[in-house]
């Protein structure tokens, strides 16, 4: 089965809520999704009017929790994330956490910036905690900057954002970072919609960052 026809059988497979979108951020203690751990997730949800082809960001329909830890992160994380060693001590267990999160998600599919990090967390999380009952769709907001805006030699969010004229005053905060990711999905969502019609469709148009030569 090759890739457009495994999207197409996800499509008619996997139910989607095609008018509730989330957008997620994660906060780690460290770069490496298989062995760091995961401190925090923030989501916001967005709304889709495929009718009038409209996109719109539900700041309170939103989603916000630090995952308790036995051991603070290094001091130098803290200061990059703001999530002190209190507050990580404090926080929610992890088995609620992802509970919570897949409650609040439903069967919305979910985009993060650079998503492969995002999800390698997620999943790792989640698997001992609910096992395989979770595996709600994934989509790269990155791979969408890329085939919207093909001439853009920009790969990371804050070029992105800068390229959009998107201000973010707290970067690598979960919450903050969520809402520029939002804000840089509104940025393309004008020509998604143009091509567009259905969750499906928007699948299709990030898997062709494949064959779009970048520098």
């Amino acid at each position: 089965m090759g890739w457009l026809d495994w999207l197409d059988w996800l499509g008619r497979h996997r139910e989607v809520d095609e008018t509730r979108w989330v957008v997620l951020d994660v906060e780690t203690s460290g770069l490496d999704p298989a062995r760091d751990r995961l401190l925090a997730i923030a989501a916001i949800a967005v709304r889709v009017d495929w009718a009038a082809k409209q996109l719109a960001i539900v700041p309170a329909d939103s989603f916000e929790v630090v995952l308790r830890q036995q051991q603070a992160s290094a001091v130098d994380n803290i200061l990059l994330h703001g999530i002190g060693a209190q507050r990580q001590r404090d926080g929610v267990p992890a088995d609620e956490a992802l509970g919570a999160l897949q409650a609040w998600c439903g069967k919305s599919p979910l985009l993060a910036f650079h998503a492969a990090f995002d999800r390698a967390l997620i999943e790792r999380y989640a698997r001992p905690e609910l096992g395989a009952a979770w595996s709600p769709p994934w989509l790269d907001i990155e791979h969408l900057c890329a085939v919207t805006h093909e001439s853009v030699a920009a790969r990371s969010l804050d070029e992105w954002m800068a390229y959009f004229g998107i201000h973010c005053a707290l970067r690598h905060q979960a919450a903050a970072d969520t809402l520029a990711e939002c804000e840089v999905l509104l940025r393309v969502w004008p020509r998604i919609a143009a091509e567009c019609r259905s969750w499906r469709d928007v699948a299709r148009l990030a898997a062709r960052q494949r064959w779009i030569a970048r520098a």
